[in-house]
């Protein structure tokens, strides 16, 4: 936890915040903090900043919370084909830590029907592991999430109105173009799709290139889906910040 969060109803009528639970042995166990000890903290879909730790008991660690800081907003969203249900658990913490800002779980062909019946679907499961993400990242803004159990009622019906302004890339491995569009990526908010471990199928592939989607790949090799969509984000990433560094003025000293 590199910045413990809190949620908004956890603030006490005397400003103060009492954490009795794992964020509570974090700062003990793992932190050490004293009486007096400034750490960094933040208010979920809220400001960041820092709390002064105001007294360690049996009853848990309290805090006196200043949050002014203003994050940047999440810069990436992901069109994620629903993958195993082990994966999807491990792939939570890091969509909110890499920035994500909405994950939409779509069908596909050769996504199983079962996974959509996984408790990691499920609000009260997921939840606690974006958490985690944030925590590690310094980050508080919760990426919200969509379940699309049907494929082409969401693209055709849905996909406009939840991304009407964006830059689409679709990752399929193979494809003729290799990176993605670099400079759209720098201009609007990307829109990422990540098919299931078997690929899109054909039909899949034609119906969001026929609504805007830029193909590309980072070769031939067939990802796992949390491999795929760390590597791919990362891709993303990158090319954003190459772009801003090309177009960042250099000092003539």
């Amino acid at each position: 936890m590199n910045r413990i969060l809190f949620e908004p109803d956890e603030l006490l009528a005397d400003g103060t915040v009492l954490l009795t639970d794992a964020r509570a042995e974090h700062l003990r166990q793992v932190l050490r903090v004293e009486p007096g000890q400034i750490v960094a903290t933040g208010t979920l879909n809220g400001l960041a900043g820092v709390s002064r730790v105001l007294s360690i008991g049996p009853d848990g660690v309290r805090l006196s919370p200043s949050h002014d800081v203003a994050l940047p907003e999440p810069w990436l969203d992901l069109l994620l084909a629903v993958p195993r249900p082990k994966v999807l658990k491990r792939l939570w913490p890091q969509l909110a830590a890499l920035g994500v800002g909405r994950v939409v779980l779509l069908n596909a062909a050769k996504v199983e029907k079962c996974y959509f019946s996984s408790r990691w679907v499920e609000p009260s499961s997921y939840r606690p592991l974006l958490i985690e993400g944030l925590m590690q990242a310094g980050l508080t803004r919760l990426p919200e999430v969509t379940v699309a159990p049907r494929f082409k009622p969401f693209v055709e019906d849905d996909l406009e109105r939840l991304f009407p302004e964006t830059v689409r890339l679709l990752a399929h491995p193979g494809a003729p173009t290799g990176l993605p569009p670099c400079d759209s990526v720098r201009r609007m908010r990307p829109l990422l799709a990540v098919g299931p471990e078997g690929g899109w199928t054909d039909y899949e592939t034609e119906h969001l290139l026929a609504r805007g989607f830029h193909l590309f790949s980072l070769g031939e090799r067939v990802l796992r889906s949390d491999t795929a969509c760390i590597a791919l984000i990362a891709v993303l990433e990158w090319c954003k910040r190459r772009i801003q560094n090309v177009e960042r003025p250099t000092s003539n000293h």
